[in-house]
């Protein structure tokens, strides 16, 4: 909640709790714990009229630090769209480097998600727009440079900022922004170039569709690519929304258009969430899967199905392997799509993340869609009483211009749909680009597993090599 800084520091740091948990499975097993607590920063860190403060909450674990060193390495996850501890329990690889290089752990939470809210229960009240005018990026790396900055308390510690996707984005604009404080980022899985006049808005779903044609054989894509026509058919009766309600036994049944384009947006978003999590284990971060996910919901596409009934039925059992692998949920609620904080990303896509998508039946297994920016922010502006500012983070931070940066590594698993979007090629002979032709989204951040691709292997091995550099060279 809202408070006011007074004659004191802002760096107040209270324990709340220690946390134990484990990443793996069987000989991957690792348990691993951090202390919860919490940092006061001012809500707007560039206004000279305002003293108002908030908490964030960062996890903190020493345990790997050795005490007779005086210059011990930080690392530092720049925490992104959720609650922070699920980035800590999905972010094996910077537990297992930390143990190598008796680091201090560190996992910030990102203003606005988890339980660093500024006004607390209020803060994404609708009636109240104007607390939302300190939700940007550019407030939340002035968290990050504050907290470092008390952490070290004046001793040249190194820094090392660690970030996955939009976690990624901002370890590589820490250190853009912030180079005396962070030594180097590990960027893994960041599409800093997702932005208009940048990169193409239909590559994310044409990425999407080349992992499904080549998960099981081409039949898969097709279905999905007749399976719209089919629910628009369906949805057009209501007998129809019926079908499509108990096929996927939903909370909510279809009773009108709007409910059907809801459910159909929803399935979308499903279709994207699986190439990106289609790790080769199972895992649990946006939902409970199995190894190589997609390759499970297109076993059940593997057969062309020509009747509408056959292919609802046939859609419903594949997409289950997503909304219902452990058999547990009792119905679909299509409002929750996965365990990221979806709520918080809207906004953000209505102020500074104004990332264009589109695609075309031709070249993808999607329904035609273009980019409107009109109606994108007119729809912001309902929402949210925010206009998007589309060009503002190439502005701040450079687009394709980053020549000048150094001391990071932009790491992309060319199964990753946002790899589209992703620095592949380096700018300069400061910048590390690693890229692992068997990886989904940022899987090279997550713990080491046995079934892990050589390219997964080889990538942490490079990762690793170059974040000991840094902190040699530091």
């Amino acid at each position: 909640m809202i408070g006011s800084i007074g004659a004191a520091a802002a760096a107040i740091c209270v324990v709340l709790c220690t946390v134990a948990f484990q990443v793996g499975a069987g000989a991957a097993e690792v348990k691993f714990k951090y202390e919860i607590k919490e940092f006061q920063v001012p809500l707007d860190h560039f206004s000279f009229l305002s003293n108002a403060t908030f908490n964030i909450r960062y996890l903190y674990n020493d345990s790997f630090v050795d005490k007779k060193n005086a210059r011990t390495p930080i690392f530092f996850y720049t925490g992104n769209e959720g609650d922070i501890e699920l980035f800590a329990q999905n972010t094996g690889f910077m537990w297992e480097l930390a143990e190598k290089q008796r680091a201090l752990l560190i996992f910030a939470e990102h203003r606005y998600y988890g339980k660093s809210l500024p006004f607390g229960a209020s803060t994404f009240n609708a009636s109240m727009p104007d607390h939302l005018a300190y939700f940007t990026v550019e407030q939340t790396l002035e968290d990050y440079a504050m907290l470092i900055t008390f952490l070290r308390n004046d001793l040249p510690l190194p820094v090392v900022a660690f970030g996955g996707s939009y976690g990624g984005m901002l370890a590589a604009w820490f250190r853009m922004k912030y180079p005396h404080l962070v030594a180097g980022a590990l960027a893994a899985s960041a599409p800093i170039l997702q932005f208009p006049g940048i990169t193409d808005c239909d590559i994310f779903y044409r990425i999407v569709t080349s992992v499904f044609q080549n998960a099981y054989n081409s039949n898969c894509t097709t279905n999905i690519g007749r399976s719209w026509k089919t629910f628009e058919t369906l949805g057009g009766t209501e007998a129809g929304k019926k079908q499509i309600s108990d096929a996927f036994n939903l909370c909510h049944p279809i009773k009108n258009d709007a409910d059907l384009k809801n459910f159909l947006d929803y399935i979308e978003e499903v279709y994207g969430n699986l190439a990106m999590v289609n790790y080769p284990y199972n895992s649990s971060f946006l939902a409970p899967l199995p190894a190589y996910p997609v390759r499970q919901v297109c076993f059940y596409l593997k057969d062309l199905h020509q009747s509408d009934a056959d292919l609802l039925h046939a859609m419903a059992s594949a997409l289950a392997v997503y909304t219902n692998y452990t058999g547990s949920v009792k119905c679909l609620d299509t409002s929750v799509n996965s365990n990221a904080d979806d709520s918080g990303w809207n906004v953000q896509t209505c102020n500074q993340m104004v990332m264009p998508f589109c695609s075309n039946s031709t070249d993808s297994m999607f329904r035609p869609s273009s980019w409107n920016f009109k109606e994108f922010s007119d729809k912001c502006y309902k929402d949210y009483r925010l206009t998007p500012k589309p060009y503002d983070i190439i502005l701040r931070y450079g687009g394709r211009n980053i020549e000048t940066a150094t001391n990071i590594i932009f790491s992309n698993g060319l199964l990753d749909p946002w790899s589209g979007g992703g620095v592949l090629q380096a700018p300069n002979n400061k910048v590390d680009i690693i890229i692992l032709p068997e990886g989904a989204h940022h899987l090279d951040l997550r713990n080491s597993n046995p079934a892990d691709p050589p390219s997964v292997r080889d990538a942490r091995n490079k990762e690793a090599s170059i974040i000991a550099r840094w902190i040699h060279e530091f």
